[in-house]
Parts: C-alpha cells; sequence; structure tokens
C-alpha cells in the first residue's frame, strides 16, 4: 500500500497498482497544462481535492518494483476524466497484453493512443 499526498497536507493510503496508473494519468494531464477535480476515498470519507500543474504532489510506492500498466485502464481513467472533469477511481478491466514499465527503453516514446512513457534514467 502506497500513498498518494497532495500538498503535504493530506495523505490517502492507495494500493501501488492504482496508485502507478493515477502518476500517469494525472502527469499526462499536467503535461497537457489541464486542471481537474479528483476524488479518492481516504478511511470511509470522499476526499476531492483541486489539481494543477502547480500542486505539490507525491506518490509514494510501499514497494521497489513498479506495476504492469493497463493501457485500457489508463484510457478509460482518462476518458472518464475528460467527460466529467473529476479523475475518479474506477474497478480496473481486464488487459490481453499489459504494458511493462520496467522494459520500456530509457528516452521517451509514444505507445498506445498517445500515452507518453516517463523517461527513465540509466
Amino acid at each position: 500500500m502506497g500513498f498518494f499526498i497532495y500538498d503535504s497536507s493530506r495523505e490517502v493510503a492507495v494500493d501501488d497498482r492504482t496508485l502507478v496508473h493515477l502518476q500517469v494519468v494525472i502527469v499526462d494531464k499536467f503535461r497537457r497544462n489541464e486542471r481537474f477535480a479528483m476524488t479518492l476515498f481516504d478511511q470511509k470519507r470522499l476526499v476531492t481535492v483541486w489539481m494543477t500543474p502547480q500542486s505539490p504532489l507525491q506518490f509514494v510506492y510501499e514497494g521497489n518494483r513498479q506495476p504492469k500498466l493497463n493501457r485500457v485502464w489508463l484510457d478509460q481513467l482518462s476518458d472518464t476524466s475528460a467527460m466529467t472533469g473529476m479523475l475518479q477511481l474506477i474497478p480496473e478491466p481486464a488487459e490481453q497484453c499489459p504494458v511493462d514499465p520496467g522494459a520500456l527503453p530509457g528516452r521517451s516514446r509514444r505507445n498506445v493512443k498517445g500515452w507518453r512513457t516517463a523517461t527513465r534514467p540509466g
């Protein structure tokens, strides 16, 4: 279980697998200079925060291995957010060929539906 930390004042426990998918969608939206609301559950409470590219965020993972990315889930999270203006968690759908972030080359490249992979050192 990792943590999504917003403005060092709000810490929400999130499963590492879910957290990495949120991170990819959020960073992609920030690259396009988008602003949006995000809603997460925090200990049986609903927490909504306003997200801008200037928002101080941290994605803290418990494990030392990044989970494989589910392209279908990334697309659904992004599409739902674009329609409603709010990023919300939805159940993870099944996918045939997940993306292994550890197998990506050391430079950015485009993959399915325009998603950009982060540049990895080394």
